[in-house]
């Protein structure tokens, strides 16, 4: 598979989108990360799952966020200087991620625009969507993202 150079400011335009491949949600792993950074019992415990709002055992929408990223960086996308952001404006779970569920991911940029106080780069905002097996959205964030511009591009 051919590795794509990196993206700088100027390769990016609105309207543009790019999709990842699939990421199956493994309930271990599910299970491990909610016991370290989300201990909340519909996630940790089937009974207490049934009991809650979900109706079942659900991975943390922190997880599904770190997936999100995971997939996020096997895109074409890749900008200039990483995946490097700069705040988050909108952050929705309109629906539960289940273990079992397989995960991708598509965004849209929305917008790009040179930095006013530094040359050297500019920002793009992307909706980010990641959706389940079902093409059901799990996750959906609009994102700030720090991208380097040409340097035979930047104003002096």
């Amino acid at each position: 598979m051919k590795q794509l150079s990196e993206r700088y400011l100027e390769d990016f335009a609105v309207g543009q989108t790019f999709g990842s491949g699939r990421l199956r949600i493994d309930g271990e792993r599910a299970l491990a990360f909610a016991a370290e950074f989300d201990p909340q019992p519909f996630h940790l415990d089937e009974a207490a799952a049934r009991r809650s709002i979900f109706g079942e055992l659900t991975a943390s929408g922190w997880h599904t966020a770190a997936v999100t990223m995971r997939l996020l960086v096997e895109t074409e996308l890749k900008p200039a200087g990483g995946l490097v952001g700069a705040g988050i404006d909108e952050f929705r779970w309109p629906r539960p991620v289940r273990p079992g569920d397989e995960l991708r991911v598509e965004c849209e940029v929305i917008e790009v625009r040179p930095s006013k106080s530094r040359p050297e780069q500019g920002l793009i905002k992307l909706r980010t969507t990641t959706l389940n097996q079902n093409d059901e959205t799990v996750l959906v964030y609009v994102v700030n993202m720090v991208v380097q511009r040409r340097k035979d591009i930047r104003q002096e």
